[in-house]
């Protein structure tokens, strides 16, 4: 049975994942908070992904630019001039769209290029018949482009000179610090700089819960090499996407496409770009891009900085112009992936449960303490004072209910292991650990304990 988004959505509510941001104040649209879980989640991803992008390549960097950066890079990036949606209303209702989302809602396996013009988008609506979703009146405006960045203002005046915008992206903090790091850290090619870092855009209907907000955060590497290189590491770059995906974060195979854009549909900087999509509830949308960007972007700060950006190779004494391969992934799109990829409501003999199957890395709880009655309490805090000093991980105590409804409720959280601590404990030194997807119970010696689920955080 396909999952429904309000019923992900209010698991992952009620559970301490996500918030409606400023609920006591009626709530602001399309913006969310993260709880606890949430927070742990999300930080496992990022580590989970600097790991294997950065820490594990000898020959990738970590850098976190600024977010506020000199207007001009905006200017020579094309986003002041190019980074804007195409923007319609309803005469109608006075209801506002995105008119490529709109044609594409109506013909799902249209991928509406970035650079029709106004005109050629009126004639797709035309074309398809497109009515407004609220009122269904086909009563449109002339399209018109919105920019899509956030204006902020320095200094004690809002005039024009001193606007200055919030970045909508974090790869040109990269391009602009690529002589820095290459410098610094004596890079030869090819040789990567990763980042994670919050990025901004004033997105005309932004929604799907968590899957498109005007406030996010982005994974992204630059992979900057020869020009000869980059077809080669396109495919590399690729293949390491659906390693970490199936691998790492257990994503189905069947539940993502990889879509080669066309020449129409490549954006104005790439020369090739896969789309990896994800089967989300409200149907298949990007998850994760791979593009060629070429050397576009160091030749636009080139030219508009005046500074040299070439890379120098000393095997041939000649400066050459890096291309750069680029996969971009926004933190919280795998989050929502994730979760409602390991989300079940597993059929048991006489009852049913919840059950989030987290890969033990990302698992935002990776041991509950219970002892089995309050009267094992004190001993049984003694116990987790101890583990929570040796366990690579969060672990939480909890005594509230039977043991039962506590198995359950870290089940639906995505625990993977339940330690008991019950009367035999005192005298035999032994606790019985649970497992969340197989429910077995094994006998193991405290002294054990750490070790046991260490070992299976470092699988």
């Amino acid at each position: 049975m396909k999952l429904k988004q309000e019923e992900i959505v209010n698991h992952l509510k009620t559970s301490g994942f996500v918030f409606s941001s400023s609920e006591i104040y009626n709530g602001l649209a399309n913006a969310w908070d993260y709880g606890p879980l949430g927070v742990l989640l999300k930080n496992n991803i990022k580590q989970l992904w600097n790991e294997y992008f950065v820490v594990q390549d000898p020959n990738v960097y970590n850098l976190d630019s600024s977010i506020i950066l000199n207007p001009t890079v905006w200017k020579a990036s094309g986003h002041l001039d190019q980074f804007s949606d195409p923007l319609i209303d309803c005469k109608y209702c006075k209801a506002r769209f995105r008119a490529d989302k709109l044609i594409e809602e109506k013909d799902p396996s249209l991928n509406i290029s970035d650079h029709l013009t106004n005109q050629e988008y009126q004639e797709l609506l035309k074309k398809y018949d497109v009515s407004c979703p609220n009122c269904h009146h086909q009563e449109w405006t002339d399209i018109r482009n919105f920019n899509l960045m956030f204006k902020t203002f320095q200094g004690v005046t809002e005039d024009n000179l001193n606007t200055l915008y919030l970045r909508p992206e974090t790869a040109q903090g990269i391009f602009i610090n690529f002589k820095n790091v290459q410098r610094t850290m004596r890079a030869k090619l090819p040789f990567g700089i990763g980042q994670i870092g919050k990025s901004f855009r004033n997105e005309i209907t932004p929604g799907n819960f968590i899957f498109r907000t005007r406030e996010f955060e982005q994974m992204e590497l630059e992979y900057f090499c020869e020009p000869k290189q980059a077809d080669l590491i396109m495919d590399m770059m690729l293949n390491k996407v659906k390693d970490f995906l199936f691998n790492y974060c257990q994503i189905k195979k069947e539940n993502l496409n990889f879509h080669e854009q066309t020449k129409d549909e490549l954006a104005h900087y790439s020369n090739r770009t896969v789309d990896v999509q994800y089967q989300f509830p409200h149907g298949m949308s990007e998850l994760w891009g791979i593009a060629n960007r070429t050397d576009h972007d160091l030749n636009k700060h080139m030219a508009y900085s005046k500074q040299d950006l070439s890379y120098l190779d000393q095997t041939t004494n000649q400066k050459i112009i890096p291309y750069v391969i680029e996969p971009s992934v926004g933190v919280e799109r795998l989050l929502y992936a994730i979760c409602c990829e390991v989300y079940e409501v597993q059929k048991l003999s006489n009852d049913e449960r919840i059950v989030m199957h987290f890969p033990i890395l990302l698992a935002p709880i990776k041991l509950a303490v219970l002892p089995l009655v309050n009267k094992l309490d004190e001993y049984s805090k003694k116990i987790f004072n101890q583990l929570v000093k040796q366990i690579k991980g969060k672990i939480t105590y909890d005594t509230s209910g039977s043991i039962g409804k506590r198995y359950r409720r870290q089940d639906a959280i995505g625990t993977p292991f339940c330690l008991t601590i019950d009367f035999d404990t005192l005298s035999t030194q032994q606790v019985t650990i649970r497992e969340r997807d197989s429910m077995l119970q094994v006998k193991i010696d405290l002294n054990d304990v750490s070790w046991y689920i260490n070992s299976r955080l470092e699988k």
